[in-house]
């Protein structure tokens, strides 16, 4: 990749590492101003503590205010996206005027969050809480200019709707929950069909492996 142009690698790793999760931050500028983004370079990190990450691509022409915001206060939810909210989730996407929130132009419903100020999603199923724990910008060879930065959010507080919910009150159902996931350009997914597969015991492999 070493001879790959941004744009191109930018192609090829959109279209490859694919279906990715969204999340849907919602944050507080300095001046507690209300924003509402999606991103789907988001994952899971580690769980003691808990923390996940999401990634902001930087440019000149299009300023990060989600990723402004979360440095100035430390603060952000992320709230998953569902399938009966995705079409009103996608006008959040929209580059709007700094004066205007996208609260307001997806009609999204704010209620106030547990540990944080900023709020999170009535319509979402499931609500992360997250404090900064840690910021990294990344920089192109060469360059003194960030081309992203990656944001730690250590998770807070939970929301889980009892809906979505097993029957063992902690774990969500996946065919409830109803996720959207990003795939490339506009492209999205939804949840197909699971399946199970066991990871193998190594004397099982071991006994196989014996008996060739």
């Amino acid at each position: 990749m070493a001879k790959t142009s941004a744009a191109d690698a930018t192609q090829i790793l959109n279209s490859t590492v694919i279906p990715r999760p969204i999340a849907f931050v919602s944050t507080l500028s300095a001046e507690n101003s209300p924003n509402l983004a999606p991103f789907s370079f988001f994952q899971v990190v580690a769980y003691n503590p808990p923390i996940i990450s999401v990634s902001f691509r930087l440019s000149p022409r299009q300023p990060k205010n989600t990723r402004d915001n979360i440095l100035a206060t430390k603060e952000f939810v992320v709230n998953l996206i569902s399938e009966p909210f995705v079409e009103a989730a996608n006008e959040a996407s929209v580059e709007a005027p700094a004066d205007i929130s996208e609260w307001d132009v997806s009609g999204l419903t704010q209620i106030p969050s547990v540990h944080v100020k900023p709020a999170r999603v009535k319509e979402s199923a499931v609500s992360l809480e997250c404090e900064l724990f840690q910021s990294q910008d990344i920089f192109p060879d060469g360059s003194t200019i960030p081309s992203a930065t990656l944001v730690l959010g250590r998770v807070r507080y939970v929301h889980i709707r009892n809906s979505v919910l097993q029957p063992d009150g902690l774990r969500a159902n996946p065919a409830k929950l109803r996720p959207v996931s990003r795939i490339s350009g506009s492209t999205y997914a939804r949840l197909g069909e699971g399946f199970n597969l066991q990871r193998p015991e190594w004397s099982d492999v071991k006994r196989v492996l014996a008996a060739k």
